[in-house]
């Protein structure tokens, strides 16, 4: 059983959608004993980091998503749901995230637009499961104005100042910072991809 973690992200709706098209079974869950079940978990996410973490730890899903996690099954964090999985973000540093990964998510400086939002490409930097049969240099949707740095559990990247991590593979953990769920033919791919992992 897949399941969706709902801790009031602003697209869960358009990842629910996304897994119907796709013919996925699943479930939303809120509540720690559903996700203690979960085959597959998926950490939607957008809004603020802080909201995020708060409301994790108020319905008591913190400790059944790293049990999860740390039992092996695969987990994939979308935009927000990807940043998480770091010890902490700028954008609400007193609260600690899955601390999964180091570092810190810092906001996009620069004489740039913030948020990042818009087409940008996902330029691989290893093998992912999360790419497989997608092509070189996939155009995908982002918006965000925090990014993931660069580490050693990237597998791809995307320039926007500079690169920051736009995939995580790490054994069972995945991450994607770009919207699948909004990103056309290759985000449903992406998300495919996911579902069919072992």
């Amino acid at each position: 059983m897949t399941v969706i973690v709902n801790y009031g992200a602003g697209n869960l709706r358009s990842v629910e959608n996304t897994l119907a098209e796709l013919g996925a079974s699943y479930t939303v869950a809120d509540r720690p004993e559903v996700v203690a079940k979960a085959k597959k978990l998926l950490l939607p996410g957008v809004g603020h980091f802080g909201q995020m973490m708060t409301a994790i730890d108020q319905l008591g899903l913190r400790q059944a998503i790293l049990d999860r996690i740390h039992a092996g099954i695969p987990t994939l964090g979308i935009c927000l749901g990807l940043q998480c999985l770091f010890e902490r973000s700028e954008e609400a540093p007193e609260l600690a995230g899955f601390g999964l990964f180091p570092g810190i998510v810092r906001r996009f400086r620069g004489d740039v637009r913030v948020p990042h939002m818009g087409w940008n490409s996902l330029d691989a930097v290893k093998p992912t499961r999360l790419l497989a049969n997608i092509g070189d240099k996939p155009y995908v949707y982002f918006a965000n104005s925090y990014y993931a740095p660069v580490f050693e559990h990237t597998a791809a990247t995307t320039e926007y100042v500079d690169a920051f991590t736009s995939v995580i593979e790490a054994k069972n953990v995945y991450g994607i910072q770009c919207h699948p769920e909004k990103s056309g033919p290759v985000g449903l791919r992406i998300v495919r991809n996911f579902l069919e992992l072992d």
